[in-house]
């Protein structure tokens, strides 16, 4: 008989699992969550989870396994928080990498330090020498020889009222009190008057040469911009010999153009398009040698004070500055000048501030040449100059339809320059902001080294084949020898990476969940559809339970009074209610077929649920 219950009981299951396969459907979900969490705790390549379920009889080891659990997973998280930090900073890793090729000589600009007098502003400028005069004589008790002392007589000639400029008489240098007995300055006033200050200095010198300045580039505004002016070279005065790696210069190899300040300026392989100035080696004989004539023509004694040549090495196609990156070279030297180069590659974008090519900086820049800060910067000014004074300063282009200041036209636009300026120097302008630095540039390091040229035993027959007659101890300190090369063809690359880019964040995310927990990707896989399905079960179970108040608050309304009771009685306790199902066994004994069945009662009362519940078998 108990051969027969167990064969029959076998059989049963083994119809009942048929079943259940064949009525398996696309998606299941687990009948609890208690199922789920085991299901999940027991299967999943997440180290120490099964921890959680395997020790249920004691409750001491599966509290000290979920604390551990929950403190690494708080210990992950916050470290992925500080890792996320780091990324969205975006900080930048500088990398210095050494390169070793033939490269292009950098640009090369020289100048004369002889500014021009024009003939169209001659009598002008004979007027500000005589003004000059004047106002250091009234400080200093000094009478200036040369040109100034012949102008001084012609007195009438700055007041004539047929002419289309006149001196502003009323700015002139004024000693000042303080505790430097050489303060001095001028002063400036705005249009109306009632805004006033002076312009000082600690010293003489700069002071006179400045204010001398200013009245100078009221004079020059009259003549067309400096920039646009064909400029005639006299190469044959400035340039005794130029040669570079061992070959002779020639005309094309330069372009020329004319400084207010600095005079005829000269720029060596201002473009990119010549070969001849392609460095294979390095070295003192493979750069560049040029023998210049340094002596001064002393046209602007107050507006240029320097003796010697101005010189600037800079990159190809690009405006010189020399006012703020150009040095002086002194007369009857002999200057070596080494070169080294650094590339310099930004990321720009959300890493930092750079622009590729200066089109997307929204300033219009006014030189004729790539983009630089320092042009960017001048373009700005000049533009917010015109805005703020009504017209544009004489060193920096105009753009269209714009004019230079001149205080016959603009009374008070000294005043509102130098308030302007100081405010650029202070970066309180926008101009900073506007203009970013490159993307791309090349930053040359300079070491020098200067000797006596020519020596006392060659200066004789060095200055007759250079052309000079003259061998007086003047003629002997008005020329200068000049060498460029590099130093070495390595130059440095400075290249800025993402401190994080996708790929680190990734690799270090990884490696801190490999930390804590020791595993991979499909385990955080695991971990998604886990969460997935709890989801899913907490909207069904939430869904059932909503049906299930409002059935029962339907079947509340429609019964006839309290404390009836339905008895219902359901067969099978394991099928739905209202169900009756029987299961048949075949026996091999000897009775034929044998049949159990099973019958359930379940009663509901007031409370809603079932309170009695038992099972018979037969």
């Amino acid at each position: 008989m108990l051969l027969v219950f167990l064969l029959d009981s076998r059989f049963g299951s083994m119809e009942m699992s048929e079943e259940q396969h064949k009525d398996e459907g696309l998606i299941e979900l687990y009948d609890s969550f208690g199922d789920m969490f085991n299901f999940f705790c027991t299967n999943t390549t997440i180290h120490g989870a099964v921890r959680l379920v395997c020790s249920n009889h004691n409750r001491l080891k599966t509290t000290f396994w979920s604390l551990l659990f929950l403190s690494s997973f708080g210990m992950l998280y916050w470290q992925f928080g500080l890792l996320f930090d780091q990324y969205w900073k975006y900080s930048v890793v500088t990398t210095v990498s050494v390169h070793s090729e033939p490269k292009l000589f950098p640009s090369i600009t020289l100048c004369d330090m002889n500014p021009h007098r024009s003939p169209l502003v001659e009598q002008y400028l004979e007027d500000l020498d005589e003004f000059a005069q004047e106002n250091i004589y009234s400080l200093y008790k000094l009478n200036i020889t040369g040109r100034q002392a012949v102008s001084q007589g012609d007195t009438a000639t700055g007041l004539d009222s047929n002419r289309s400029f006149h001196l502003d008489r009323s700015i002139h240098l004024e000693k000042l009190a303080g505790e430097s007995s050489n303060k001095m300055g001028f002063r400036l006033c705005n249009s109306t008057g009632g805004d006033c200050f002076y312009r000082t200095y600690s010293s003489g010198v700069p002071g006179i040469r400045d204010w001398y300045q200013f009245h100078f580039i009221n004079i020059m505004s009259l003549l067309p911009p400096y920039h646009k002016v064909p400029h005639e070279a006299h190469d044959c005065s400035f340039i005794f010999s130029c040669c570079h790696n061992g070959k002779a210069c020639c005309k094309k190899d330069y372009e020329v153009f004319h400084h207010p300040i600095y005079g005829s300026c000269y720029t060596f392989n201002s473009q990119r398009t010549n070969d001849f100035w392609k460095a294979s080696r390095s070295g003192l004989t493979h750069g560049i040698s040029l023998v210049l004539n340094a002596e001064r023509n002393d046209h602007f004694p107050l507006l240029s004070t320097e003796a010697g040549v101005k010189v600037m090495i800079h990159a190809q196609n690009q405006m010189p500055f020399l006012e703020h990156q150009g040095f002086s070279i002194r007369p009857g030297t002999e200057t070596t000048i080494g070169v080294r180069e650094d590339e310099v590659h930004r990321l720009g974008g959300k890493y930092g501030h750079c622009t590729k090519d200066g089109e997307d900086v929204d300033v219009h820049l006014l030189y004729n040449s790539t983009y630089s800060t320092q042009a960017c910067l001048y373009s700005c000014f000049q533009e917010l100059m015109i805005q703020t004074c009504g017209c544009g300063y004489y060193f920096y282009p105009l753009p269209e339809g714009a004019q230079y200041c001149n205080y016959n036209r603009h009374p008070a636009w000294g005043h509102c320059f130098y308030k302007l300026y100081q405010n650029l120097e202070s970066h309180r302008l926008p101009c900073f902001r506007r203009c970013p630095k490159p993307c791309w540039e090349s930053l040359y390091h300079l070491s020098a080294g200067v000797a006596k040229w020519p020596s006392s035993k060659a200066e004789d027959w060095i200055l007759s084949a250079s052309g000079k007659k003259d061998n007086s101890k003047k003629k002997k300190n008005s020329i200068a020898k000049v060498h460029i090369f590099y130093q070495q063809l390595n130059y440095r690359s400075v290249d800025e990476t993402p401190k994080y880019s996708v790929t680190q964040l990734l690799s270090s995310m990884g490696s801190l969940w490999s930390l804590w927990f020791g595993s991979s990707v499909l385990s955080v896989v695991e971990m998604l559809e886990f969460l997935l399905d709890a989801a899913a079960l907490a909207l069904i179970l939430g869904y059932r339970r909503f049906l299930r108040s409002k059935t029962r608050s339907m079947e509340a309304s429609e019964r006839p009074g309290e404390g009836v009771r339905a008895l219902t009685i359901q067969q099978d306790l394991s099928q739905t209610p209202w169900r009756t199902e029987t299961t048949l066994a075949s026996s091999i004994s000897e009775g034929g077929p044998y049949q159990a069945h099973s019958v359930g009662i379940m009663v509901h009362g007031r409370f809603q649920r079932p309170w009695l519940q038992s099972g018979l078998k037969m």
